[in-house]
């Protein structure tokens, strides 16, 4: 899949502060570019839809590998309609969540099998990947606090353990595509906003000039 644009995507587990920066990121490039943010699962009628049926926490029967291919159905959507389209024209695309997700929830996290989850990521991207993730690292304990006062989705609700093993994924993800995928502790929230920018304006300068 051929792209002009440039496509960031920003990971993290529950509570790590990704909705926060993403809203920062694309406020900051807006002054500058054409910039398309969305999130995952959703950013389209029939992604929000699926984005239902995975949050609600009514569906608490839902098994693991019907979980990986509905997040991958809301993926493929998803580009088809509002990523790829956005890229051929140039446009920055700012993916709350992107094909990570899959590898740290539903493989790490649930224990389904890497290479299946890997081919369903091909299927529904076509083979597109990020220019650029950040990936917001922090202790589960940590975000837990940050969230306390929030009602907890169908996957929130999974726990403490749940989130450490998302979290090892994350960062084994990391270690394996350190070239594409940036580590940034979640403190304070201007320290990371900084790291973050510095980090997307260092490869629009690098593709773009």
């Amino acid at each position: 899949m051929l792209a002009k644009g440039i496509f960031i995507s920003l990971e993290g587990i529950d509570g790590s502060g990704k909705s926060t920066l993403h809203q920062v990121i694309r406020q900051s490039l807006l002054t500058e570019y054409k910039v398309i943010s969305v999130r995952e699962p959703g950013g389209t009628f029939i992604s929000e839809k699926i984005r239902e049926l995975l949050l609600d926490i009514k569906n608490q029967g839902i098994a693991p590998e019907t979980e990986a291919i509905l997040y991958a159905a809301a993926r493929a959507q998803l580009i088809k309609e509002i990523i790829a389209p956005a890229l051929g024209h140039d446009n920055i695309v700012i993916a709350d969540r992107f094909m990570d997700s899959t590898i740290a929830y539903q493989g790490f996290g649930r224990g389904l099998d890497l290479k299946f989850l890997h081919e369903l990521n091909d299927l529904c991207t076509g083979g597109l990947k990020p220019d650029l993730t950040l990936l917001l690292d922090i202790t589960p304990e940590e975000a837990q606090k940050r969230k306390a006062k929030e009602r907890p989705d169908r996957l929130e609700k999974e726990g403490i353990g749940f989130q450490k093993k998302v979290r090892q994924g994350y960062l084994r993800l990391a270690a394996e595509d350190a070239v594409r995928i940036k580590i940034i502790t979640a403190r304070e929230q201007e320290a990371v906003q900084k790291e973050a920018l510095q980090y997307i304006k260092g490869l629009i300068a690098a593709r773009w000039g």
